[in-house]
């Protein structure tokens, strides 16, 4: 590594009644491209201030090289106190240029005499990314740069990054942005932080290795990891390879789903029966909405069919202005086509989870928003202790009387997942579901996501999350059409891309002819009775924990018995952990026979 120019060494900071970290030591050099990494509530935010200069440690010392630019973007800006964007980006002694401020501004689709006090999150976004680009800086600190923006604006944003000669340092969800930009990783975890010279493309195997290692030394030890530190590995690991193999079941349904479309070029997805799987759900014919009259009449959607069926994950993509959240509401029925129809199923029942987070208010608590101020939640139709259900969306239970306002903007949108995905219904619509969460949190939503029983709409800019959660993507260019591809994000992109020049590849070489492959091995007798065996077991397990919470579901136990209250809920939480190494284990043995044959 090159010699850095900004550092900080021994840096603490208190928040609260203890050490949010201490002891840290951070380099960033003169090219450096880091990506930083940590849970909600870790302080990745914080750390990016401090860095910045805008706040001061308790302890630790700052140092950068004289005549070095650092410039921050926030997650939030304020513009509170300027009458336009212009004002806001022109604002202070570092000010930028006028030209470079409006030439980013340009390519970013902003206008900058909009009025400050009624700007969207994605204008104020956009705004702050003009001011931050054009200060000419010398190091970046970029807290969730792509939040609100469009696929196009983010296009844009990697290019000009990839140019860019100096170092940055960025926290960000989007693991695409992340892997295509970053060359180093900043891992703050348990009030740590660790190093490794490999990009984010890099990140999930250096943390299964550094975890493994953790866990042999606890057992050299013989000694056992901290409950929390068990949970987050446990949590962390086998969310992981869980997803793995729903990935698998992903790659099948979008099969099905392309063996279900119509000649290319055509939008209609058609079914050749409806049994209880397939059932349509969301039937448009023919679907056309305006908006405007005269001479500015604009067609927003043109000619679009689709059928949806139960099960489906449909996911929206497009730029700001395209044309989604229409598509949305024509497809809810929220919003009534101008020609065409659009049927919806009698019993579709639908939830909503929009960008406003509406119902997250500050002074209520976290018990309000789930058990509305008692102890129990119904989710699903079963009964479950609020400490338990918040474990399950990565929350401390002790944050259960902690108000909503005190919380992070990714620990309040987890929040509202939890409440919204306790409830009953068939059909989910999430609008920008991913802005604010950590990485841990969308590998959660990716697997509830993927249990879900009924249908799901996404409208999201975070390609990698379409990627993985997404069974056919609906494209908007603006102009209209809709493109309806059976596949995530990639899928699409695909499509949109040039067609060759038609030229013909060039002709192999002849080689001999292939063997046959060798004759596939076999497991061994004893993971070969494992994997035939664990199904069954994991069921087992989850009979037991079912009937362990229906015991828990007497509302008199835990005042009248609190000794066996407490029993049965360590009874759970081991239940859990041992159903957890089931499914590990035999998605581990799956794989293996899966490469054997």
């Amino acid at each position: 590594m090159a010699a850095p120019i900004l550092s900080y060494e021994d840096l603490g900071l208190v928040q609260g009644s203890g050490w949010l970290f201490r002891h840290l030591d951070i380099q960033v050099g003169q090219r450096d491209r880091l990506a930083l990494i940590g849970r909600n509530g870790a302080g990745k935010s914080t750390l990016l201030r401090l860095l910045a200069g805008a706040v001061d440690p308790d302890e630790g010392r700052r140092t950068i090289v004289p005549g070095t630019r650092v410039v921050m973007l926030e997650q939030d800006p304020d513009v509170s106190a300027f009458a336009t964007l212009r004002d806001y980006v022109a604002a202070g002694d570092d000010a930028p240029l006028g030209h470079e401020a409006e030439a980013i501004a340009d390519k970013l689709g902003i206008d900058l005499d909009r009025e400050a006090q009624s700007a969207s999150g994605g204008e104020r976004r956009r705004a702050a990314i003009v001011r931050a680009l054009a200060q000419e800086p010398d190091v970046l600190l970029l807290d969730e740069p792509t939040n609100h923006l469009d696929i196009h604006a983010i296009d844009w944003l990697e290019g000009w990054l990839g140019r860019f000669n100096g170092a940055f340092v960025v926290i960000s969800h989007d693991r695409t942005f992340l892997t295509r930009l970053t060359k180093q990783t900043l891992w703050l975890d348990r009030g740590s932080v660790r190093r490794a010279e490999i990009g984010f493309g890099g990140f999930e195997a250096w943390t299964e290795t550094v975890f493994a290692e953790e866990q042999r030394n606890a057992e050299r030890l013989d000694a056992k990891l901290k409950i929390e530190e068990h949970w987050l590995q446990r949590g962390v690991t086998g969310r992981r390879r869980r997803n793995q193999g729903r990935l698998a079941k992903l790659k099948d349904m979008r099969a099905e789903r392309a063996a279900m479309m119509g000649p290319q070029g055509t939008a209609a997805i058609s079914i050749g029966h409806e049994d209880g799987r397939s059932k349509v759900v969301i039937d448009a014919t023919h679907v056309t909405k305006n908006f405007g009259a005269g001479d500015t009449k604009r067609t927003i959607i043109r000619d679009f069919n689709l059928r949806v069926t139960r099960g489906d994950r449909i996911g929206v993509v497009g730029a700001n202005g395209a044309g989604k959240t229409t598509l949305l509401r024509l497809l809810t029925g929220e919003l009534q086509p101008d020609a065409g129809t659009i049927k919806l199923a009698k019993t579709l029942d639908g939830i909503v989870i929009d960008q406003q987070r509406k119902l997250m208010a500050p002074d209520k608590t976290v018990r309000d928003v789930l058990a509305e101020g008692g102890e129990w939640i119904d989710v699903l139709g079963t009964r479950k202790h609020i400490h338990g259900y918040l474990k399950e969306f990565l929350f401390d239970p002790s944050l259960t009387e902690a108000k909503v306002g005190t919380l992070s903007g990714g620990e309040r949108s987890r929040l509202l997942l939890a409440r919204e995905f306790a409830r009953p219904s068939n059909l989910l619509v999430l609008d920008e579901p991913t802005n604010d969460l950590d990485l841990e949190t969308l590998d959660l939503l990716q697997e509830v996501i993927a249990d879900y029983d009924g249908t799901v709409l996404i409208v999201s800019h975070d390609r990698d999350f379409l990627d993985r959660t997404v069974t056919v993507t609906l494209g908007l260019d603006g102009s209209g059409t809709v493109d309806v591809v059976a596949g995530g994000y990639e899928d699409w992109e695909k499509r949109r891309r040039p067609r060759g020049d038609g030229k013909k590849p060039a002709k192999v070489a002849a080689t001999a002819p292939t063997p046959a492959p060798a004759p596939s091995r076999k497991l061994s007798y004893k993971d070969q009775r494992d994997y035939d065996l664990l199904p069954k077991r994991i069921e087992e397990i989850e009979a037991t924990i079912a009937r362990d919470e229906a015991k828990l579901a007497d509302p008199d136990l835990y005042v009248k018995e609190p000794a066996t209250f407490a029993r049965l809920m360590q009874a759970i939480d081991k239940a859990r952990t041992e159903k957890d190494a089931a499914e590990l284990r035999w998605l581990d043995l799956a794989e293996q026979l899966e490469a054997l044959n």
